[in-house]
């Protein structure tokens, strides 16, 4: 049996580096996708500020490919309309999951310097 080799995933769900190869059964499938969610034990864990840089990179990255998607839309370049809504919509939800993480970390601050010692 080959071991299935989960695909690095991104806080937005989206895989990172080359495609995986799909799995050949549903319970490979299924544990590939488990496997995903949960971290390898050996590393060691992120920064929070690289992760805030890395989620706001995909954010970024989300929006530029929503924008040559609508700009392909627009310009007839073959791009279906389902296609650039779904790329907008992607985008559009990155950004306000990015919003409700600053906000979250913002309330989070200024509950610690309300703190009194």
């Amino acid at each position: 049996m080959v071991p299935v080799v989960p695909p690095a995933v991104s806080l937005f769900g989206a895989a990172l580096g080359p495609a995986a190869p799909p799995a050949s059964t549903v319970s490979s499938a299924t544990s590939a996708a488990a496997g995903a969610l949960i971290p390898p034990a050996s590393s060691a864990p992120a920064p929070f500020a690289d992760l805030l840089t890395e989620a706001v990179g995909e954010v970024e990255h989300l929006e530029v490919q929503a924008k040559s998607a609508i700009e392909g839309l627009i310009s007839g370049r073959g791009v279906d309309v389902h296609e650039a809504m779904i790329a907008a919509q992607k985008a559009g939800m990155g950004f306000e999951l990015m919003l409700a993480v600053r906000n979250k970390a913002l309330a989070a601050y200024q509950a610690v310097l309300g703190m009194q010692f």
